[in-house]
C-alpha cells in the first residue's frame, strides 16, 4: 500500500467521523473496515478516533537545544576560516582547524564549547549555517602530427587503479575573460591522483619551453618525486619539447582520449574547486598580473593542501541506469599523503613540521588580499585604493564573524564593473528644447503630439512625426521634476526641468 502523508489520516477522520457517529451498527462496521484498510491504524485506535474520544495531536514535540548561540558563532568563524566549505568537509577539518587557530591565538574556546564543536555532525553544521549561506551566487588549434600523437600512450580514468603518489594529471586554465583574443595568462594545474595534492603556477604565454621551465619549478615544490604526467591533447603539451623533457627526467608521459574530459576528472575538478574558486573569470594579462597570481598561488597551495578536505571516489556500482558511488571520508591532501604507505618517514616529518607552523587564518587573509589586488587590476581601479592593503590579522579575524552578511567573500567572485552606457546619438531636440520648455511652462497639460504640431511653424522641415516618442519621454521627465517640486516645495526641483535631460 502507498505510504500516506501525515495530513491524510486527519482529513479522513474529519470527513468520516461525523457519518460514523450517526450511522447504524452495521454501517459503523463497514465504515470502520474501510477506514482501517486505508489508514493502517489499529482497529481500536480507529474506533476511538472516529468516536471523537481522542484527537490527533498537531503539536510538534520540542527537543532540548544542544548547540546554543555561542557554538553557532564559533562555527561561523570556523566556516569562514575554512573558506566556506561544505559541512562534511568542515566536520573533517574541525579538529585540525581549531587546534591551529588556538595555537596561533586566534580563538579561545571554553572546554564545553570545544567538545560540542568536535562532536557536531555534518548535517547539524549544514543546518546551523543554512540561513547564513542563503544570505551570503571558452579557437581551434592546428592538429598535432599524427606520428607524435601515436607515440604518446592513451590513459583513461579507469586505467589509474591505485597509483603511488607522484602520478599527476596536468591541465591549463585560461584567464581570458569574455574574449579569447590576444595574449592572456594561463594557469598550469597539477593534481596528484593518489592524494589530491594540487600545485598551480601562472604561464605568461602559451609556449612549450616556458611550460617545461614552470614544470621544473613545480617539481621542486612537490613533496614527492614526479613519476608520471597525464595531459589532454592540447598542442602546448603534445609536442617534442615536453616529450623529450619527460624522457630525460624519466617521467611517464601519457595523454587522454580526444574530446573526453572525464579521462582527466581529477584535474578538471580542481580547475573549478581551486583555480576558478580562487581567481574567478576575469581577464588577466601582463607581468604585473602574473606576479600577483604567483603570489596568490603561494598561499593557495598551503591552504588547499593542508586545510581543505576533499572527497575521493572509492568505487562505483551500476544498477541499470543508476550509478551508486562510494566516497572516502573527507581528508586533506596532506593527511592522505602522510597515511600513504609509499611515503617515507622523512617526508611525513617534514610535512608535519610545515603543518604545525601554518596559520589558516593568516593564509586566508593573504589570499583575500591578493584576490582584491587581482580584481582591482582587472577592473582598472585606482592604485591607491585602501582596500588593496592586507588588514591586520586581528581585524581580519574579527571580520570573519560577520563576513556572511556581505554575500560573496572572495573579491574575484564579485561582479565585474562595467562602464555606464551614455548617449549613442546626438540629441534630436537640442535646437528646439528652449522653445519646448517655454510652451511646457505656459501650458503643462499639452501632450507631446500637440507640441510636435507646433514645431514645423518655428522650424520648418526639421522635426518629423517620428520624433513623437522622444518628445513624450522628454515631457514625462519634465512632469516628474515638476511633481517633485510640488510635493517637496523645493525651488531646485522646480527649475531642474529647464536643463536638457539625458536621453534614454
Amino acid at each position: 500500500m502507498r505510504q500516506l502523508s501525515m495530513a491524510t489520516p486527519r482529513e479522513l477522520t474529519a470527513a468520516v467521523g461525523q457519518r460514523y457517529r450517526e450511522a447504524s451498527r452495521a454501517e459503523k462496521a463497514r465504515i470502520l473496515d474501510e477506514f482501517v484498510v486505508v489508514t493502517g491504524f489499529h482497529r481500536k485506535h480507529a474506533m476511538r478516533l472516529l468516536r471523537g474520544d481522542i484527537r490527533q495531536s498537531s503539536v510538534r514535540r520540542t527537543c532540548r537545544r544542544i548547540y546554543e548561540e555561542a557554538e553557532r558563532n564559533a562555527l561561523v568563524v570556523l566556516w569562514e576560516a575554512s573558506d566556506r566549505i561544505c559541512g562534511k568537509r568542515l566536520k573533517a577539518l574541525l579538529p585540525l582547524l581549531i587546534e591551529s587557530m588556538e595555537r596561533n591565538g586566534h580563538m579561545g574556546l571554553a572546554p564545553e564549547i570545544r567538545a560540542k564543536l568536535l562532536a557536531v555532525s555534518a548535517s547539524t553544521i549544514d543546518r546551523a549555517l543554512g540561513k547564513i549561506r542563503q544570505e551570503g551566487g571558452r579557437q581551434r588549434r592546428r592538429p598535432v602530427a599524427s606520428a607524435l600523437r601515436r607515440s604518446i600512450p592513451v590513459r583513461t580514468s579507469a586505467d589509474w587503479k591505485d597509483p603511488a603518489p607522484g602520478y599527476v594529471e596536468a591541465d591549463l586554465v585560461a584567464h581570458s575573460g569574455p574574449s579569447a583574443r590576444g595574449s592572456f595568462i594561463q594557469t598550469l594545474v597539477l593534481t596528484d591522483i593518489a592524494t589530491g595534492w594540487t600545485e598551480c603556477a601562472p604561464l605568461l604565454v602559451r609556449e612549450q619551453t616556458l611550460l617545461s621551465t614552470v614544470l621544473t619549478e613545480l617539481r621542486r615544490q612537490l613533496p614527492f618525486s614526479l613519476q608520471g604526467i597525464d595531459t589532454d591533447n592540447d598542442t602546448v603539451f603534445i609536442n617534442e619539447t615536453l616529450k623529450a623533457y619527460c624522457e630525460q627526467a624519466n617521467i611517464v608521459f601519457t595523454r587522454c582520449r580526444p574530446y573526453r574530459k572525464n579521462d582527466q576528472a581529477f584535474v578538471e575538478q580542481k580547475n573549478g574547486a581551486v583555480v576558478r574558486r580562487m581567481v574567478g573569470y576575469r581577464r588577466f594579462e601582463g607581468l604585473e598580473a602574473a606576479a600577483l597570481l604567483a603570489e596568490l598561488y603561494r598561499s593557495v597551495r598551503l591552504f588547499v593542501n593542508f586545510f581543505q578536505p576533499s572527497f575521493k571516489l572509492i568505487a562505483k556500482q551500476r544498477d541499470g541506469a543508476h550509478v551508486r558511488k562510494s566516497y572516502s571520508a573527507p581528508t586533506t591532501p596532506h593527511q592522505r599523503l602522510a597515511a600513504d604507505p609509499h611515503t617515507s618517514d622523512a617526508v611525513r616529518a617534514r610535512l608535519q613540521e610545515i603543518c604545525v607552523s601554518l596559520d589558516a587564518v593568516a593564509l586566508l587573509r593573504d589570499i583575500r588580499s591578493a584576490q582584491q589586488r587581482l580584481a582591482d587590476l582587472a577592473d582598472v581601479r585606482s592604485a591607491g585604493d585602501s582596500t588593496t592593503a592586507a588588514p591586520p590579522i586581528d581585524l581580519f579575524l574579527a571580520s570573519l564573524r560577520t563576513a556572511w552578511k556581505e554575500g560573496a567573500s572572495r573579491p574575484t567572485d564579485r561582479p565585474i564593473l562595467k562602464a555606464k552606457r551614455g548617449r549613442r546619438r546626438p540629441d534630436p531636440l537640442v535646437q528646439a528644447t528652449p522653445q519646448l520648455q517655454e510652451w511646457f511652462k505656459a501650458e503643462p497639460w499639452r501632450t507631446g503630439a500637440e507640441l510636435l504640431t507646433r514645431l514645423p511653424a518655428e522650424y520648418p522641415g526639421a522635426y518629423p512625426d517620428k520624433l513623437l516618442r522622444t518628445l513624450q519621454r522628454r515631457l514625462k521627465s519634465w512632469r516628474s521634476e515638476q511633481a517633485s517640486a510640488l510635493l517637496f516645495g523645493s525651488a531646485d526641483h522646480a527649475e531642474r526641468f529647464d536643463e536638457t535631460p539625458v536621453a534614454r
